[in-house]
């Protein structure tokens, strides 16, 4: 059994680490930490809820604590559980510069204590599609992928007057699809930059398009709040054909819904959410087909998490993936146009 606790209690942790944490039978949830009662969440019936961060820190019982609070917090709160002696999962963006996740990693190391980052989204179910398509071999060898990541939610930049770079667009999403690109495909060769504040100087950075090559093939990673229309998810193209999916994973769509895990079909895609792949095979005859969804499963992270703890296995996020992640959202930033 592997007892854990929160630090934080608003949507982070209750819309997208209880309801997988609390599904493992493995995994035993103790105490949630935060300054002051949250009444907008629910209490959950066995779990302690305290106002006092020394109750987690110095909990002998508690092996794990996730660090699930506002992105400015997560460097200096992770620090301060690694020197409680507390192994640390850190909500991402993990940390705002590649120094601060240098170190933290460095200090962990000194400790003997692990700290990883929560990437939940490599189990996304449209990545893990994606992944499945490439490997079969059917679109030969890839030439470009596109992934996008959209909203219309134009609210959101438009309310905010002055620029964070670590609650940038470009760090608070990101940190998603960038850690997808890197934990499928590697370390890029060369990465081109497009970080824009279309609302103008010294306004949120509401608008990104990376180039990530790896030799001949490109992955872009594009993303903007201003899509009234979303792009497809995902868009490979390969000598022999190309895949399209229109819609992303929806745990997502389901939890904001209220509806769980603890359900047989959470997060499914239906037909008519499964990608297209269109390819000619090896006798020059065309095919086109649906290729049903993989399923999504964040909690595929905690039993990741677990399985090094425990049973000491490699980390499932290591730790020069997510030093790498943070070295090219600190260029993009850096290279920001308004």
């Amino acid at each position: 059994m592997l007892t854990i606790a929160y630090i934080g209690n608003g949507k982070s942790t209750n819309r997208y680490h209880l309801p997988f944490s609390l599904k493992k039978e493995n995994i035993k949830v103790k105490t949630i930490y935060s300054p002051k009662d949250n009444l907008a969440w629910e209490k959950i019936a066995g779990i302690h809820y305290t106002t006092d961060i020394t109750e987690v820190l110095t909990d002998s019982d508690i092996q794990l604590v996730v660090i699930c609070t506002p992105s400015d917090q997560h460097y200096p709160l992770a620090k301060k559980v690694l020197e409680a002696g507390k192994n640390v999962l850190v909500e991402k963006p993990f940390s705002e510069t590649s120094a601060e996740a240098k170190e933290l990693f460095a200090l962990a190391k000194e400790k003997g204590l692990f700290v990883q980052c929560y990437q939940n989204r490599r189990f996304d179910s449209d990545f893990l599609t994606v992944q499945k398509v490439i490997q079969s071999g059917k679109l030969g060898d890839i030439l470009e992928v596109e992934m996008h990541y959209d909203y219309y939610r134009p609210e959101i930049p438009e309310s905010i007057h002055e620029f964070s770079r670590i609650n940038s667009y470009l760090y608070g999403h990101g940190c998603h699809t960038l850690d997808q690109v890197i934990s499928f495909f590697g370390d890029p060769d060369d990465v081109h930059y497009d970080v824009r504040q279309l609302l103008g100087p010294n306004r949120m950075n509401d608008y990104f398009d990376l180039d990530l090559y790896y030799g001949t093939m490109k992955v872009s990673v594009k993303s903007s709040y201003f899509r009234l229309k979303e792009r497809p998810s995902f868009v490979v193209y390969g000598k022999k054909g190309v895949f399209v999916k229109e819609t992303k994973d929806r745990q997502e769509e389901d939890l904001k819904k209220f509806y769980m895990p603890t359900n047989a079909d959470f997060g499914i895609d239906l037909p008519q959410h499964y990608g297209t792949l269109t390819y000619m095979d090896e006798n020059g005859n065309y095919h086109e087909e649906k290729v049903v969804s993989e399923v999504g499963d964040y909690s595929r992270i905690y039993q990741g998490v677990y399985e090094t703890l425990i049973n000491g296995a490699d980390k499932i996020v290591k730790d020069e993936e997510t030093i790498r992640q943070i070295e090219i959202l600190e260029e993009g930033i850096n290279q920001m146009r308004s």
